[in-house]
């Protein structure tokens, strides 16, 4: 027994002097890889940086309250333990009542430490709560809408072109929030089932979308760049990837990327002496396991440069399979569920998909878009998300697609730029 018990006290202090090194070099970021892309600690815009500090003013109280409380103990522990075996068996000392002094020292000093987390808490509160009064005339407003499982980001105030014929509606994307760098967006918060919460951890903390209930939250990004965003309200089977991105752009760049949406899709006509060729010869698809990721260390290292890639049309791209595939869209009832505006198709259920060959992602953030893996979502949604309404829609209508479909319908949606 006694061997034992030394082994615990050499873990326990090894233990402690772990965490000692862990507190005592929390400013040691790339220690402890907390720039990680939903960092709460390394954070790009006012709001974030609000909620930081106080969860820094956090941390040092209860540190210090800590370290109060483990050096009495130490000191107790060391002074008062029994020194030899004849006072393991010695009567108990005279027992007091306490002191009152030290009592009341003890609730003087809690509500001190209540007051100093309190008034930087009410503080930020009152900050984070809407866009600060001076920067309100600057603000940019966006409607964030969740869905099981996605987000709809609509922007009441940009009129995006439904047809030929002139008729106009706000501007719709999904999954891919583009907003412009070093300017308060205020995102109404709505959703179409159940609570859903709306999360950008390096821009903003999370706020719950309520059905029936509008809500909403303010963020800002300092300087261009990709953000990583998450549902953080367990709403369903895929909740755990229902995932999102926030993309920061200079103003020019965002004036661009805004002129480029508000157009109708892009088409892309064969050319009469192609209409005709032999038809292409279609490799299968290789087997991906269930939830296998689908993102790539080179768009991992640098998304920035992958999602400008996404906004230029497609090297080598294929009129007659586009065609093709714009056909599939329709005969396949794509169409039912999804809107790709100028094309025909106005369906509301799933993302707008007027422009998705510009996004750098598909599935809610879940794969990168590109032809293999935005294949292997057409091929099987379910093995990609489990439970989503896509899969749901091609057991219930009896939807299939073969090798050739599923490579003409992935031409076309990557032509919409």
């Amino acid at each position: 027994m006694p061997n034992l018990l030394s082994s615990l006290s050499r873990w326990g202090r090894a233990l402690a002097a772990l965490s000692g090194l862990a507190l005592l070099s929390g400013c040691d970021l790339n220690f402890w890889r907390m720039d990680g892309h939903q960092s709460t600690i390394v954070v790009e815009g006012p709001v974030a940086l609000d909620q930081l500090k106080v969860f820094y003013v956090t941390c040092w109280v209860t540190l210090f309250i800590f370290v109060v409380v483990g050096a009495v103990l130490a000191y107790a522990t060391i002074k008062f333990r029994a020194k030899s075996e004849a006072d393991e068996h010695a009567a108990p000392p005279p027992q007091g009542h306490g002191n009152p002094l030290v009592e009341l020292g003890l609730i003087g000093g809690s509500v001190l430490a209540l007051v100093i987390i309190a008034v930087p808490t009410l503080k930020s509160i009152w900050y984070t709560h809407d866009v600060p009064e001076a920067e309100k005339k600057n603000a940019y407003e966006v409607t964030a809408t969740g869905y099981q499982w996605w987000f709809k980001f609509e922007y009441p105030g940009e009129l995006a072109a439904l047809d030929a014929a002139g008729a106009k509606a706000p501007l719709v994307t999904g999954n891919e929030l583009v907003i412009p760098a070093g300017r308060p967006i205020r995102v109404h918060l709505r959703t179409v089932d159940v609570i859903h919460s709306f999360w950008v951890p390096k821009l903003a903390g999370k706020v719950d979308m309520i059905p029936n209930r509008a809500n909403f939250l303010w963020l800002q990004a300092d300087k261009p760049g990709y953000y990583w965003g998450q549902c953080a309200e367990f709403c369903g089977d895929s909740h755990a990837v229902m995932r999102f991105r926030v993309i920061a752009l200079a103003e020019k760049e965002f004036s661009e990327w805004r002129e480029q949406q508000l157009g109708t899709a892009r088409s892309v006509a064969p050319r009469a002496a192609e209409a005709n060729r032999p038809k292409l010869q279609v490799a299968a698809l290789k087997a991906f396991r269930q939830n296998e990721a689908g993102i790539t260390d080179k768009f991992d290292r640098n998304p920035v440069e992958a999602w400008l890639a996404k906004q230029l049309p497609e090297k080598n791209e294929d009129p007659v399979l586009i065609a093709q595939g714009r056909q599939l869209f329709t005969t396949k009832t794509c169409s039912a569920c999804h809107a790709v505006r100028g094309h025909g198709s106005m369906g509301i259920q799933g993302p707008d998909l007027t422009h998705v060959g510009s996004r750098s992602t598909i599935a809610a953030g879940l794969i990168e878009n590109n032809a293999e893996q935005l294949r292997r979502w057409l091929r099987d949604p379910e093995s990609v998300k489990p439970g989503n309404k896509m899969a749901k829609a091609y057991r219930d209508n009896k939807i299939t697609l073969s090798d050739e479909e599923q490579v003409a319908l992935v031409a076309y949606l990557e032509s919409l730029k």
